[in-house]
């Protein structure tokens, strides 16, 4: 009995007190071990290579960086190969004018050297067509102010509201008022010292008074004196008379209104159908009188194919219209049936003031060269890619030379790029010692394809070229007055005046060193720099070789995390199976030491 009974306390004992999976998580529990700082200094050890790997990676990034940067450099420079593999780029040429004020000129490829003597007698201008003046309706188209409403008025500036001075009299005005209760209230402001009253016959207010009439002051707010053309010094006489008259007609056309409320002394009609039209140049222009304004057809021939500029001109109340190209040629209209719109604004009964046509003699000829624009171009001068830009009268000489400082430039530029790609190249090469003693390698010391790109560059650029055909007076790039430093690998102007007295005596040498198709430096250059640099070069197989190691890195990296995973969760397994034993034995033993204590055994 005691025995079984110890087995059933035993069981029961057992079961009650068994660690549930959160206890086993615990790391020690049981055991009074920590184990979990166990499995994690056994996960790092597991760990160690990918410090390695790391750091491998670190320094590929760098030279991946590295040759992006040499790799950009190497097509900045290509770039300027080119540009002087080109034989014709050294036949660039400038032009410059002896008096820019009468001319300015420029060039094209292929324009010949020389001097060129223009003297410009007739300058280019546009044809106009200036319409019939006074087209619109006086100002009182019934000749009674007290009809005509300030606001609406048909005066070529609307009317503001506000206050102006007569006198010292300070007259208000709205834009509700008539004409006739303005005249009547400077009469009143002024105890009818001054009176005022409106010309059917000129379109003009008059202001009359028994002595001089003084006109405003700097605090008025509206503009009536001004649009009204009312003024102290009465179109530029001195006022001592006691009389200012307008000084000119005072009706315009309403631009912003309908056709039918233009103010136009003959009405436009568009036979009625609102499908009016009319035509400029050959090309049609449609219009409703009841529902487009002036402004509108205004527009429309400004933004069309007619070649022409339409305006109203509000000095002289007409119209206009003006050819957009110069030349003596002239501009056709005409309304179309049941239309009347050219005749209605005044243009079919306007003048036609002629352009005129460029006229020159080139090189002291007798008779005079035409041209409509102002422009001189080759077709007409006969200069191949020379264009002349007229600007006045008189005479000018265009001296078309070889353009040796945009060409000097550009063979600098050459030198300059070529320098900045070595210097990269250099400076990731470069060991450095630090104060304690520790040598630290570049990050491309040692590394064969940049030197190789340093090497083959100082080759092609330091070669000598004996090409067939020329002096001999330029075969490198020393003749030029450039000189190459074997501690650096940059090459330096030495000697500017090298360089400019090749460009003036030498031209021919120096595009040859530079575009010769066999030998020419930029030409050996560009071929090289597409080898190395080029989809299959060396430079993109060097930078492919090593993406293909970080992404080998990586996975070496990412299969020994799974693995290190792996492990650690069967150590941890192991360890929570231990606290699992170590528990039960503990608990068997709580139990036999409180049965002996408690004399059940």
């Amino acid at each position: 009995m005691a025995t079984g009974s110890l087995l059933g306390v035993s069981s029961a004992s057992h079961t009650s007190s068994s660690l549930t999976p959160s206890q086993l998580a615990i790391s020690g529990l049981a055991s009074g071990m920590n184990w979990t700082t166990i499995v994690t200094e056994l996960a790092q050890a597991e760990r160690a290579p990918e410090t390695q790997w790391q750091a491998e990676q670190t320094t590929i990034a760098a030279e991946q960086t590295a040759y992006a940067t040499i790799s950009t450099d190497l097509l900045t420079l290509q770039n300027d190969a080119l540009t002087l593999t080109d034989p014709s780029y050294f036949n660039s040429v400038v032009a410059t004018s002896s008096n820019s004020a009468v001319a300015t000129a420029s060039t094209a490829s292929g324009t010949p050297t020389g001097s060129y003597t223009f003297d410009i007698s007739q300058l280019a201008t546009a044809a106009q067509v200036n319409g019939a003046t006074g087209i619109s309706q006086p100002l009182v188209p019934d000749g009674v102010p007290a009809n005509v409403t300030m606001g609406t008025a048909g005066f070529a500036t609307t009317v503001t509201g506000g206050t102006f001075t007569v006198n010292g009299a300070q007259i208000k005005l709205a834009a509700t008022d008539s004409l006739q209760q303005v005249f009547d209230n400077i009469k009143s402001a002024t105890n009818n010292a001054v009176t005022a009253s409106y010309d059917p016959t000129k379109d003009e207010i008059k202001l009359t008074s028994s002595s001089p009439i003084v006109l405003g002051n700097t605090t008025d707010t509206s503009n009536f004196l001004q649009v009204a053309q009312l003024y102290n010094n009465n179109g530029g006489a001195t006022n001592n008379t006691g009389t200012i008259t307008s000084t000119g007609a005072l009706g315009h056309v309403n631009l912003a209104s309908n056709m039918s409320a233009a103010g136009l002394q003959t009405p436009i009609t568009d036979g009625g159908s609102g499908k009016g039209a009319f035509t400029i140049n050959g090309v049609t222009f449609n219009f409703n009188a009841s529902t487009d304004s002036l402004r509108d057809i205004i527009n429309n021939i400004n933004e069309s194919a007619a070649g022409v500029s339409a305006a109203y001109d509000p000095i002289n109340n007409r119209f206009m219209l003006t050819n957009n190209n110069t030349g003596d040629v002239g501009i056709s209209m005409q309304d179309a049936a049941g239309s009347n719109f050219l005749a209605a604004t005044g243009l079919t009964t306007g003048t036609l003031s002629h352009g005129k046509n460029l006229l020159y003699t080139l090189n002291g000829g007798s008779q005079p060269i035409v041209s409509q624009s102002n422009t001189i171009s080759s077709a007409s001068s006969g200069i191949t890619g020379l264009s002349v830009s007229a600007l006045a009268t008189g005479a000018t000489t265009v001296n078309v030379s070889p353009d040796t400082t945009t060409i000097g430039n550009t063979i600098q530029q050459f030198v300059n790029d070529y320098n900045t790609l070595q210097s990269f190249i250099t400076s990731q090469e470069a060991v450095t010692t630090s104060p304690s003693g520790t040598v630290t390698p570049g990050t491309l010391t040692g590394d064969g394809t940049a030197n190789d790109i340093v090497s083959s560059l100082r080759s092609v650029m330091g070669s000598v070229k004996n090409i067939a055909g020329t002096s001999g007076a330029v075969t490198s790039l020393s003749d030029l007055g450039f000189e190459s430093s074997g501690a650096n690998n940059q090459i330096s102007l030495s000697n500017s005046g090298k360089l400019t007295s090749a460009l003036t005596s030498n031209l021919k040498d120096v595009a040859a060193l530079f575009s010769n198709a066999t030998s020419g430096l930029a030409i050996q250059l560009n071929k090289y720099i597409t080898k190395v640099n080029g989809t299959n070069g060396e430079l993109p197989t060097r930078t492919a070789d090593l993406s293909s190691q970080n992404t080998t890195i990586t996975k070496q990296i990412s299969t020994l995390e799974t693995k290190i995973s792996a492990d650690s969760d069967q150590w941890t397994s192991e360890f929570q199976a231990m606290e699992t034993a170590e528990s039960k034995t503990n608990q068997e033993l709580t139990y036999l030491t409180q049965s002996v204590t408690s004399g059940a055994l």
